[in-house]
């Protein structure tokens, strides 16, 4: 009889423990970071406000990760370098729907460096969203949301070209203004319309091989068909033509085999690609919702 009370005991708290794991699995991996605050503390001191663990299989050498909590990730945004019509721009859409579709402060900050370490003159955004204009190179290539392409035209140089696909027109119309406000339209091209007819428009239009730039933040289930029109409107003359590409790590859903919606296949299928596409150097980057930075070979 007590050998009985005891099983049936065991199997009543598996059972509750498989349902609290399966509760936390399906809530975003920002939420789910929330809620596991780290209870011991290294000796870097990281307690309750970053949670520090390491891998245990050999094959990662027992690496230490730091998982971004709320309290990190503020810290981290206090230490980024936000210009003010950004700012502006940023908390003006944040009650907009899809407002978390726009790339955060510390993305929009590695996009510019990297466009002015690039020293890019073309480059093309699609999904601009709510603008981000940046004013460091002539012209790029770049998919982006709308706070993202401000951020790049932003450091482009005065003959700087950013091309700006986006097919909703109110974003458009934020964009406009905040182009306007921070002295950039001129460098602004606006393409309203379907983003992968845009970039067909611009090869068909003898731009192709003159792009040095482009991000991708845009339809999930047509990166695959963005990243080989770019491809072709990226330079040939030259090695070092840059493709960024937005939420690769989607969520965390990417990971979690148990999630198998069309987007999440569609993103699981296209990160495969790339690690097996020779034409392109990457590097994958658990910055905002993941980004993967691929290099023209």
């Amino acid at each position: 009889m007590a050998s009985s009370l005891v099983a049936n005991r065991f199997a009543f708290v598996l059972l509750k423990t498989e349902k609290t794991v399966a509760k936390f699995h399906s809530f975003p991996l920002s939420e789910r970071l929330r809620l596991r605050p780290c209870k011991f503390k290294t000796k870097n001191q990281f307690t309750t406000n970053c949670c520090v663990s390491s891998a245990h299989d050999e094959k990662y050498s027992n690496k230490q990760v730091i998982s971004v909590t709320p309290p990190l990730y503020d810290y981290i945004l206090r230490n980024v370098r936000e210009p003010e019509i950004l700012r502006q721009l940023r908390e003006e859409t944040a009650g907009m729907r899809g407002s978390q579709m726009q790339v955060s402060p510390d993305q929009a900050q590695l996009l510019a460096m990297l466009v002015q370490i690039l020293g890019a003159q073309r480059c093309i955004e699609v999904g601009v969203y709510t603008v981000c204009v940046s004013s460091y190179s002539t012209s790029i290539l770049s998919l982006f949301s709308g706070y993202s392409s401000l951020a790049i035209a932003l450091v482009l140089p005065e003959s700087g070209c950013l091309v700006a696909c986006e097919r909703d027109a109110r974003s458009l119309e934020v964009a406009k203004k905040y182009y306007e406000r921070a002295g950039v339209s001129h460098k602004v091209k606006i393409k309203h319309g379907l983003a992968a007819d845009s970039l067909k428009a611009l090869i068909l239009n003898g731009e192709a091989s003159s792009y040095d730039f482009a991000f991708v933040d845009a339809e999930k289930r047509m990166y695959q068909e963005y990243f080989e029109l770019l491809l072709q409107l990226l330079l040939q003359i030259r090695v070092g033509g840059i493709i960024v590409i937005d939420n690769v790590l989607w969520h965390g859903k990417v990971a979690d085999q148990m999630v198998n919606d069309a987007k999440t296949i569609s993103i699981r299928n296209f990160n495969k690609n790339l690690m097996e596409d020779e034409r392109v150097s990457i590097s994958m980057v658990p910055i905002g919702d993941g980004m993967t930075i691929c290099q023209k070979r």
